[in-house]
């Protein structure tokens, strides 16, 4: 076991799909036409992503999967950051893990022989923004304990989880391992529940994690926060949780975002966009921002003013991933 004194060398590590988002923008009636879950997320098999891919109309590809979109605004943001997923041997592969590297995040997990393909989100975006995403996790999903670097994991001071990686077995497996060897290591667990669904799939095993004292921070959305606690009530649903994490970040959209730290409560308001051109990856540079100030011990209601930042500059373009220079962004809102 590395040595848990050490000092980490990386900022944040993540474990996440490592999937590539096709984004096109449409109109509502070919929501309804194909039979999409209207601003969900919903799972589907290979033969589904070929359907939905010739239905669509002309899209951009770029490398997505949350976790990843989350380094993505870490590494812009300069922090130092690693990233472990599972792709295929194929040209999706290749492009993803370029995506990664280029952006100044470290990942070597090695590619996976054979069928199936590496993970793609198809994502439908309606004239107000709101984004309706179709997932074939692909190789994602197949993610071993075997291929976890130990030491790597040992070596962040952050391991920041996918709940949406929850869900298939393998993963689920490695994600478990990681967590025990970060915690030997003495490392803080970031856990984002990603979905609703997912939180009705496997609620069980989250709400076990909580009060077991495994998570030092929990990022939730309103709607996640509810499904999680069976409280329809945002401030009930808070009460439930907040004695049971370090740290709790609720998200609420176009309301803002609540923190709750060792009993210390912040509060933000949304940063106003002109236009919200496309919310896919939001919650994933929310919790980029919140984090870039919380690595660096910065005060609470600082590091919800970078998420909400960090939020807005990504809703006002295409894609899940920062197009601006998110550091000089931070000086100026800040």
């Amino acid at each position: 076991m590395p040595d848990s004194a050490a000092a980490p060398r990386y900022d944040v590590i993540a474990i996440g799909n490592a999937v590539v988002d096709v984004i096109a923008s449409c109109q509502e009636e070919l929501i309804d036409e194909l039979q999409l879950n209207r601003g969900g997320m919903t799972l589907i098999d290979e033969a589904r992503a070929e359907e939905l891919y010739a239905a669509m109309p002309p899209a951009r590809e770029v490398s997505g999967g949350s976790a990843a979109n989350t380094l993505a605004g870490l590494s812009t943001l300069g922090l130092q950051c690693a990233f472990i997923g599972q792709v295929a041997d194929d040209q999706l592969g290749k492009v993803f893990r370029h995506d990664m590297r280029a952006t100044g995040i470290d990942f070597d997990t090695p590619a996976r022989d054979g069928e199936p393909a590496t993970g793609r989100v198809l994502i439908f975006v309606t004239p107000d923004g709101e984004r309706t995403m179709n997932t074939f996790l692909g190789a994602g999903q197949y993610l071993p304990a075997a291929a976890l670097d130990e030491e790597l994991i040992a070596s962040g001071a952050i391991l920041y989880l996918e709940g949406y990686l929850w869900d298939p077995e393998e993963p689920r497996r490695a994600m478990r391992r990681a967590i025990k060897v970060a915690r030997e290591a003495g490392r803080k667990i970031a856990f984002t529940a990603s979905e609703s669904f997912v939180i009705d799939r496997h609620g069980g095993d989250f709400r076990a994690m909580i009060d077991d004292g495994v998570i030092d921070i929990l990022f939730v959305n309103e709607s996640e926060l509810a499904t999680l606690t069976g409280e329809d009530d945002f401030e009930a649903g808070i009460a439930a949780v907040k004695d049971k994490v370090p740290v709790l970040v609720a998200t609420r959209s176009e309301k803002g975002a609540v923190a709750i730290a060792h009993g210390t409560r912040a509060e933000v308001a949304a940063v106003p966009v002109t236009r919200v051109v496309d919310t896919t990856g939001a919650g994933d540079q929310f919790a980029a921002g919140f984090l870039s100030g919380f690595a660096k011990g910065e005060p609470l209601t600082k590091c919800l003013k970078r998420g909400a930042i960090a939020a807005s500059e990504v809703i006002s373009h295409y894609g899940p991933r920062p197009e601006t220079d998110m550091q000089a962004l931070m000086l100026e809102r800040l």
